[in-house]
């Protein structure tokens, strides 16, 4: 089943000063992409926090791909 990163990504301006952050936790999105961009799986992600699982990864990727979709009213 598909992951819906609605569900595991949440920003609150009380918490990392807003970013999007995984639920439950303070480990920001943009952290989990980086890791991602430099090479790492989510085996070694995984391992590098604990309070993660492989979905909260996946479901950083959709944000992402979210976001790169999203378009303004021009």
């Amino acid at each position: 089943m598909p992951v819906n990163w609605r569900d595991r990504i949440v920003s609150s301006s009380d918490v990392l000063k807003g970013k999007p952050r995984i639920k439950n936790t303070r480990i920001p999105v943009s952290l989990i992409l980086g890791y991602l961009a430099a090479g790492s799986g989510m085996e070694e992600i995984v391992a590098e926090f604990p309070d993660l699982v492989a979905d909260d990864i996946a479901a950083c990727l959709d944000y992402a791909r979210d976001l790169a979709n999203f378009e303004t009213a021009a």
